[in-house]
């Protein structure tokens, strides 16, 4: 516990200096539509490269950032320095397709977060409709009054809204309707033993239904074999997410 603890409080103090020296970076990671094979989308995966502990893991910095309050300021960097680089690409001649990132309950609680959404695109000449955040079902269910006010507001400037690692949260399913939300992502953790565990192919085979009868895409993420892309072609799911089609990768190959 106390090396732990030590471990932390140094994480703590490399992490306020991080965004500042410039040791943060993104890995982008393509999204596979399965009909056609084609890349239809692209997940923005912040990396922290300590200069000492090499390449730290998301989830050892981003808890600690929840804690201390410094993931508002790295969720802006990310949000900004994806929308730019989608944007360089398409300047680039490349396709424009989505670009996803990921945002914090206490980044969407924050004041005016529509209005840091607006204004990123407009400095980084993003088109909204290439914009798409993902957001946990915690969070949509944490202040249902405040999060429809701020989904209303990002719906209105085009900003398509997906819900990662659904699945895994409330039981209660009435927010679907309520918050019309553009996508589902399946949790890896039903992919994992997919062809295996029946229940993992229950969960993951309702998930697929209902997205269909609510007209919504839906993505599973963590595929890896082919085993895994079958399952999910042969249940109707729309695209894939995973190192079966692709790694993270900081630049497009």
């Amino acid at each position: 516990m106390n090396a732990q603890a030590t471990e932390r409080l140094a994480l703590e103090s490399a992490l306020r200096l991080a965004l500042d020296k410039g040791e943060f970076f993104l890995a982008y990671q393509p999204q596979m539509e399965i009909a056609t094979g084609s890349i239809i989308g692209l997940e923005a995966l912040i990396r922290w490269q300590h200069p000492e502990l090499g390449l730290v893991p998301p989830d050892k910095f981003i808890p600690i950032a929840e804690n201390n309050g410094l993931i508002l300021q790295i969720g802006e960097w990310v949000l900004r320095t994806a929308c730019a680089q989608a944007r360089q690409w398409w300047d680039d001649g490349l396709p424009p397709v989505p670009i996803a990132v990921n945002v914090s309950a206490i980044q969407f609680r924050q004041e005016n977060f529509s209005t840091l959404v607006k204004n990123v695109l407009l400095e980084t000449g993003l088109s909204s409709e290439f914009l798409e955040l993902e957001l946990t079902e915690s969070l949509l269910l944490s202040n249902e009054d405040v999060m429809f006010a701020v989904l209303q507001e990002l719906r209105e400037l085009g900003v398509k809204l997906a819900i990662d690692d659904f699945g895994t949260g409330y039981s209660s399913l009435s927010y679907l309707k309520q918050f019309r939300v553009n996508k589902l992502k399946i949790d890896r953790s039903f992919i994992r033993n997919i062809v295996f565990d029946p229940g993992d192919a229950a969960i993951t085979t309702a998930i697929i239904s209902m997205a269909k009868s609510l007209n919504l895409k839906v993505i599973a993420e963590g595929v890896e074999n082919e085993a895994q892309m079958s399952f999910l072609r042969a249940h109707g799911c729309d695209e894939i997410q995973g190192y079966y089609f692709s790694k993270p990768s900081r630049r497009l190959k």
